[in-house]
C-alpha cells in the first residue's frame, strides 16, 4: 500500500512541485544522487575508482516531452562520454529511452541512440539502457536489437526486472545474442497479471534468473570485466539482498564463472560496507551514480524501495 503510494507520488507533478522546494528534502535526496553536475557525479566516481569500484554514470531524467528536450538529452550524454574519456576514470553511462525520445517518435529514439552508441564505441564505452515499467519493455528490446544489427556494436547491453512474469523468455533469447544483462527486482508498480506481487515470489524468480544468466554466462565463454571497467561481464547483479547475492555467489562457484566475470551493482549512498566487502573478495563492483536536477522521480522510487529511506526523510521533515 506505501509503496505503490510512493510510486504514484514518484509520477505526479503536483507531489514534484512541493517536494522540489523544500530545502531540507534536496538534503535528503543527496545521500543517493552526485549532486546536479557532471563534474559533482565525477568527483564521486574517482573517489569510488579509489575503492577499485567502478561505476555507471546517469544523467537523471525521463519521459521527455518534446523532440528538442529529447535531442539535449542526447547531448548530454555524448558529453558524459566525452568527460569519461578525458578524465580517465573507470565508468560507463546508463541511459532511459523515454528520455531520448521513446514516448515521442521511436524513429528520433534510435536515432539518438545511434549517435549515443557511435560516440561510446570511439571511446570503447558501454551503454547500459535502463528498463522503464512494463509499457515500454517491448519497445525498450525491439529498439535494443534494432540498433545493434544496425550499427554492428556489442558495447551495448540492457536491464531485466525479475518481478515480470516475461523475464525468463526475454533473458533466454537475449543470451542467443551474447547480451550483457543487469538484472534488478524492479522499481516500478506493475499489475499482478504481469509481475509477481509478493516479496518472496519476486526473490525467488530473481535466484533463478541469475541461475540463468550465470549458466548463459559459462556457455558464452565467461567474458571478464574489461581492464579499464568500462565493460561488464554477461551478468551484472543489481541487488542490495544479501541472499540474492549470496545466491550468485555460490552458483557461480558451482558453475565454474571466475569471480571476475560475474559483477555486482548497487546504488550510491546503500550498503558502501557491502560493495567494499565485496570488491575485496575479488569481484567486480559497480555503483549506480545518477546526477542533474531531474532528481525527484529516482529519490521517489528510492523511498518506496526501502521504509528507512522513508522514515529518514520523514524525521528531516519535523526537524526543518
Amino acid at each position: 500500500m506505501l509503496r505503490s503510494f510512493l510510486i504514484y507520488l514518484s509520477k505526479a507533478d503536483w507531489a514534484k512541485r512541493t517536494v522540489t522546494n523544500w530545502k531540507f528534502a534536496w538534503k535528503t535526496a543527496s545521500r543517493f544522487i552526485a549532486g546536479e553536475s557532471l563534474e559533482d557525479a565525477i568527483r564521486v566516481v574517482k573517489e569510488l575508482n579509489q575503492k577499485n569500484i567502478y561505476a555507471t554514470l546517469d544523467h537523471l531524467g525521463e519521459l521527455t516531452s518534446n523532440p528538442e528536450k529529447a535531442v539535449t538529452a542526447t547531448q548530454d550524454i555524448l558529453r558524459i562520454l566525452d568527460v569519461i574519456d578525458q578524465a580517465g576514470v573507470k565508468a560507463n553511462v546508463s541511459l532511459k529511452l523515454t528520455q531520448i525520445g521513446l514516448a515521442l517518435d521511436e524513429d528520433l529514439c534510435t536515432q539518438n541512440l545511434k549517435a549515443v552508441l557511435e560516440t561510446s564505441k570511439k571511446h570503447n564505452t558501454f551503454i547500459r539502457i535502463d528498463m522503464e515499467d512494463s509499457q515500454w519493455v517491448d519497445k525498450t528490446l525491439a529498439i535494443y536489437q534494432r540498433v545493434r544489427e544496425e550499427c554492428g556494436c556489442d558495447n551495448i547491453g540492457v536491464v531485466i526486472q525479475a518481478y515480470l512474469y516475461r523475464s525468463e523468455k526475454d533473458i533466454e533469447a537475449l543470451l542467443k545474442s551474447s547480451t550483457r544483462i543487469r538484472l534488478c527486482k524492479g522499481a516500478y508498480k506493475e499489475p499482478a497479471d504481469i509481475a509477481f506481487p509478493k516479496k518472496r515470489d519476486v526473490d525467488a524468480n530473481y535466484d533463478r534468473l541469475a541461475a540463468m544468466l550465470i549458466e548463459g554466462a559459462c556457455a558464452l565463454s565467461a567474458p571478464e570485466v574489461s581492464p579499464d571497467g568500462k565493460i561488464p561481464p554477461i551478468p551484472a547483479f543489481a541487488t542490495h539482498d544479501e541472499k540474492r547475492i549470496s545466491f550468485a555467489k555460490a552458483y557461480s562457484q558451482k558453475a565454474g564463472l571466475p569471480s571476475r566475470a560475474i559483477e555486482f551493482q548497487m546504488l550510491h549512498g546503500i550498503r558502501r560496507d557491502l560493495q567494499e566487502s565485496l570488491s575485496k573478495e575479488g569481484f567486480p563492483v559497480r555503483v549506480y551514480v545518477p546526477y542533474g536536477s531531474e532528481w525527484y522521480p529516482y529519490f521517489t522510487r528510492r523511498l518506496a524501495e526501502r521504509p528507512a529511506n522513508l522514515w529518514f526523510f520523514v524525521s528531516n521533515f519535523f526537524r526543518r
